[in-house]
């Protein structure tokens, strides 16, 4: 529950920040966000990254 307050005090403060930015420049931030979120995507995808700890497994249970 505070992890939720506090995500939506984030988000409060970064749509305040950006408010006060010419329109252009926050849609040029946010389409670099959504680039890095999709490279970070891609690549976590690609190398076939597993968690270190024992009797987890991608895929599910098992």
């Amino acid at each position: 529950m505070l992890f939720l307050v506090v995500a939506l005090l984030v988000l409060g403060v970064v749509l305040g920040a950006v408010a006060h930015v010419p329109v252009p420049v926050g849609v040029a931030a946010g389409l670099a966000i959504a680039l890095w979120l999709a490279v970070f995507a891609a690549r976590e995808h690609l190398s076939g990254h597993r968690s270190g700890r024992p009797g987890h497994h991608r895929g599910g249970l098992r």
